[in-house]
């Protein structure tokens, strides 16, 4: 058998892990946090691609599940798809959900994706300076939040099923509201630029348990006002939806009959929407 030269072992490793369904990634800026990605091959000749960032759920395996199952839409929408891996006990404590709301110790989760952007737009030789975002379930959380933060930042959102949600409250503090959101973030809530996001809120009608989103006192993130935006996902995701209207911004609101809490289902609805943005923005 021939061995590969330098040069040709280097461009064969790149096309099989830089490319397509990649390795997973640890961040440059936080090594504890990683990502793996969907690039479309053509990137390696110089096409220009947009980027989505598909957060995982509580048991972060969706991660796999996102990359692969926008691969295709990735291919021929010349997208990039890029999930970041936020493992379970980060900090050591066997904590799961502190990605969700955005920090946990000395992680601020919604930076250090930014950062990944930074970072893979560099590699690939793009510029990713704007992308959109999907996540469900406990990604739902986050791109919520990420969404009311750096609006600036995204041409879309689109959000499933998340088990709590934030209201563009000005009277409560976060995370039931927005209230002490420069004091905690360091930004202000930017109302005129979350108006220029396309918003897709996503989530089963059949998604009707509560043993996981109920906060009870004494939990970790029990507050006042924790369950006041319904008792089942589909209830606060409307009040979210509403919250965000109220606000100006102009939400796509998918109810899919006959879905429990099911990410895989919800999939197709999503690409629907996310092409459709992508070709009235490419148009513009």
């Amino acid at each position: 058998m021939q061995e590969l030269g330098t040069g040709e072992a280097v461009a064969r490793a790149k096309a099989i892990y830089d490319y397509g369904q990649t390795a997973i990634f640890a961040s440059q800026v936080d090594p504890r946090l990683h990502m793996v990605l969907y690039v479309p091959p053509t990137a390696a000749d110089g096409r220009k691609l947009d980027l989505l960032v598909a957060v995982h759920g509580t048991g972060r395996t969706s991660a796999i599940d996102f990359r692969d199952g926008f691969a295709e839409f990735g291919l021929y929408n010349d997208c990039a798809i890029l999930c970041p891996i936020f493992p379970v006990g980060v900090l050591g404590d066997g904590a799961r959900s502190g990605y969700k709301f955005l920090e946990e110790g000395d992680i601020r989760y919604d930076r250090v994706v930014i950062a990944m952007v930074e970072e893979m737009a560099e590699k690939y030789r793009q510029d990713w300076s704007k992308f959109a975002m999907f996540g469900f379930s406990g990604g739902g959380h986050f791109t919520h939040r990420f969404a009311i933060l750096h609006p600036d930042k995204l041409w879309a959102a689109s959000i499933g099923a998340p088990g709590s949600v934030t209201l563009l409250d000005p009277t409560r503090d976060w995370w039931v509201g927005i209230r002490d959101l420069e004091v905690r973030f360091g930004k202000s809530f930017q109302p005129e630029e979350l108006a220029k996001v396309a918003v897709q809120m996503i989530v089963g009608d059949a998604d009707l348990e509560t043993w996981e989103i109920t906060h009870k006192p004494g939990g970790k993130y029990y507050m006042a006002g924790a369950n006041d935006a319904g008792t089942t996902r589909p209830e606060r995701l409307a009040t979210l939806a509403q919250s965000f209207r109220d606000a100006g911004v102009d939400v796509t609101f998918d109810r899919i009959p006959g879905v429990s809490h099911d990410r895989i289902k919800v999939l197709g609805y999503v690409k629907t929407f996310l092409a459709k943005v992508l070709k009235d923005r490419r148009a513009k």
